[in-house]
């Protein structure tokens, strides 16, 4: 039987970032400050029938690589059993060498079910009925996952119209341990050219208990929403966005332009784009008011294989990167904040990696008002989730800011298997860091270096939300 090779030393190819691992990095609790975990699994505690439900269901990543291997959507999203779904992830598995997806996969399988051995149609049979026999146990509910990966925080991902009654459960539940905090995402009401825009804006005003008859409804019903959100305990906003809107807008017209769109008339680019501006500032003003930290998902092209959108939805895995001109935008954009000291704490993320500069540049225009690394540069997102796209953005944000300052990975995962990318990070980081040690770049100083890694593995993340 071959065996894995994720051993002690594993991504760790000097003396000194196994040391800055094994003696800093390792033993640090997680702040997964965001997420897509479903809150009401961890307030039910859900425990899970079989390793599909757990590993498989919901995860684009891994069907994308099934789709490329060829397999049948049948055997993906379709009505194949579970096992019969496995079984072809399992085939598929030992020709992902190179994707992260195999690093992923093992280090899954050897820290939450103790499997050392290479996943493939030969073993498949074995890791199924071990794992599964795991999963009957009391220790891998979803909130006993949570415990044994030290996770003192979850952020989900929460739409202004949700009631966050789950959060609120959880919040109330002595046996909870993690503090699992709602994040406000108010994309659908910023999306005023989608064809669900007013079915949305009428469910925006139903949460807010309100009647929406004009736009000044809609921000006040955000607002509402917001503050609702923020007794709960959210202190984080997220919005994903093709690009950053900065189109010069008055309320006067956002406001036609939102009566427009509400009577059903066409909007022009143009207009899309000043309703977007007008609308994300106000938010962003009402976040700096709250004290909260605002996060933006930049350069997603999303749903675009039309076929498998109108039989599949929207997050099954025809989404790839955008490359829409981005410096402009996004300074005006946080100028215009920032003008009367309306900015808040913004975590910048760009799926593309050829805006590296533009953004680290950019968060050092904006910096300052008495905030460690007010302006963050993003952990490598979605497709940069890799060994090469986290090195990138270190050693870019790095050359032009402070490494030090970062407030490091976060799961953007859907499934309560995935905490070992926290792990996967940290020995890149240490990697990393060893290696300019060893170069003679850096001073082997385990005091300055050691707590820089735990900074970046923890404590910069604790430190800048204002969630306890």
């Amino acid at each position: 039987m071959k065996t894995s090779f994720i051993h002690e030393d594993f991504m760790l190819h000097n003396d000194a970032g196994k040391k800055l691992y094994h003696d800093f990095a390792k033993a640090m609790p997680i702040y997964d400050y965001h997420c897509h975990l479903s809150p009401k699994d961890i307030a039910e505690n859900r425990s899970f029938s079989n390793l599909y439900e757990i590993w498989l269901e919901g995860d684009h990543y891994k069907w994308r690589a099934m789709r490329t291997f060829g397999v049948d959507e049948h055997f993906i999203t379709g009505n194949a059993t579970d096992k019969e779904k496995f079984e072809q992830w399992a085939k598929v598995v030992p020709h992902t060498v190179g994707n992260p997806l195999y690093h992923w996969t093992h280090m899954e399988l050897k820290r939450y079910f103790n499997l050392d051995i290479l996943l493939s149609e030969e073993t498949s049979e074995e890791v199924w009925h071990h794992c599964n026999h795991l999963l009957e146990q009391e220790d891998f509910t979803t909130q006993q996952l949570l415990n044994r990966f030290k996770v003192e925080v979850v952020g989900t991902t929460d739409d202004p119209v949700d009631s966050l009654e789950h959060h609120i459960t959880i919040k109330n539940s002595e046996a909870i341990t993690t503090n699992v905090v709602p994040t406000f995402r108010p994309d659908k009401a910023v999306e005023i050219s989608r064809p669900q825009f007013k079915e949305y804006i009428g469910k925006l005003g139903e949460a807010a208990k309100i009647s929406i008859k004009e736009y000044e409804d809609v921000l006040t019903a955000l607002e509402k929403r917001a503050q609702f959100f923020n007794e709960v305990g959210c202190r984080i906003s997220d919005h994903g966005i093709e690009n950053v809107p900065f189109e010069p807008c008055t309320y006067e017209e956002a406001s036609r332009i939102f009566t427009k769109a509400w009577n059903g008339e066409t909007i022009s680019v143009q207009e899309e784009m000043k309703y977007k501006t007008y609308t994300l500032l106000y938010l962003g003003k009402l976040y700096a008011s709250l004290g909260w930290a605002m996060q933006l998902h930049i350069g997603a092209i999303r749903n675009n294989n039309e076929r498998m959108f109108e039989t599949l939805g929207p997050d099954t895995g025809f989404d790839s990167i955008h490359d829409l001109p981005l410096a402009k935008s996004l300074n005006g954009f946080l100028n215009e904040l920032d003008k009367q000291n309306e900015l808040p704490k913004t975590i910048l993320y760009h799926l593309n990696p050829i805006y590296n500069y533009v953004i680290g540049t950019a968060i050092g225009n904006f910096q300052g008002s008495g905030i460690k690394g007010k302006l963050q540069f993003g952990s490598g997102w979605w497709f940069n989730d890799q060994k090469d796209g986290m090195v990138k953005q270190m050693t870019d944000l790095a050359n032009l800011g402070l490494l030090s300052s970062f407030i490091g990975m976060l799961t953007d995962s859907r499934s309560f298997l995935s905490y070992p990318r926290h792990e996967y990070f940290r020995r890149i980081l240490c990697d990393l860091l060893g290696t300019w040690i060893e170069k003679g770049e850096v001073p082997n100083d385990e005091q300055l270096i050691g707590k820089m890694v735990q900074d970046i593995s923890f404590t910069n993340a604790k430190n800048y939300f204002s969630i306890k």
